[in-house]
């Protein structure tokens, strides 16, 4: 299933807080990205948080899932948390500041 136009737009609004984050099309789905680094994976309508010990922590006991097949194991946070605006952008801004930046694109022709 995929995910539709409306749970990313609610999922959008309620990350609103956490400021520039921004969702790209990718892998069939969406890539969710805060300062520069994606965080999570928006897949059939679920959430997939990139895993993270500040993450971990504010879970308490996380449940893992793959967001595709092959996948590495994230984050499944279930759409009733989503409602708490608060604890989602803490969770959004907590796993951002703990991955590191991607490494820069090389220039096709260098």
């Amino acid at each position: 299933m995929a995910t539709r136009q409306r749970t990313l737009d609610f999922l959008l609004d309620q990350l609103a807080g956490a400021g520039g984050v921004t969702a790209k099309k990718m892998f069939g789905e969406y890539g969710i990205f805060l300062s520069g680094r994606m965080i999570a994976i928006l897949g059939g309508d679920r959430l997939y948080v990139k895993p993270t010990a500040p993450g971990r922590a504010l879970l308490r006991e996380p449940v893992e899932a793959e967001p595709y097949p092959g996948a590495k194991p994230c984050f499944l946070i279930e759409a009733d948390l989503w409602e708490d605006s608060e604890w989602l952008v803490e969770l959004a801004v907590a796993t951002a500041n703990a991955l590191p930046l991607p490494a820069p694109r090389k220039k096709k022709g260098s």
